[in-house]
């Protein structure tokens, strides 16, 4: 997983494609009905493809729920990755400390890697001095 900037990028990309795809869903499959007194349904010839395959209203508002409440989702995932960053809540001293921390964690880790390399030559010389006498023998 990336880091909290790349993971909010992506959450509102995803964002914006369920916001599309919302828009094609009831672009698609809306009641044709006449709002006005100047307003005509064209009709269709046979082979012509159907530009709105419409649904009864139940399965049409089950469907418009169930993008609704996607949408919710999606934006409180991305509305806790906004309040997740670092600086929202933290003051300028509090993030300073946090380096100044991370800081030393890194060099206790780069001790520990240090120490951690001289073992393995120090067990790499002792391997190849008994495998240095197995040949003499």
């Amino acid at each position: 997983m990336g880091d909290r900037l790349t993971q909010l990028q992506e959450a509102v990309d995803q964002l914006a494609n369920q916001f599309i795809a919302c828009f094609y869903y009831i672009e698609r499959h809306h009641d044709l009905e006449l709002f006005g007194p100047n307003d005509k349904i064209p009709d269709l010839k046979q082979d012509q493809p159907k530009e709105v395959e419409t649904l009864t209203p139940d399965v049409f508002q089950a469907g418009q729920l169930e993008l609704a409440r996607d949408l919710i989702v999606k934006e409180q995932q991305v509305e806790y990755l906004i309040s997740s960053l670092p600086g929202l809540d933290n003051s300028e001293r509090d993030q300073e400390q946090l380096i100044r921390d991370l800081e030393e964690e890194l060099k206790v880790a780069e001790t520990q890697r240090l120490e951690a390399v001289r073992e393995k030559d120090e067990v790499l010389l002792k391997l190849d001095q008994v495998l240095r006498g197995i040949r003499r023998h």
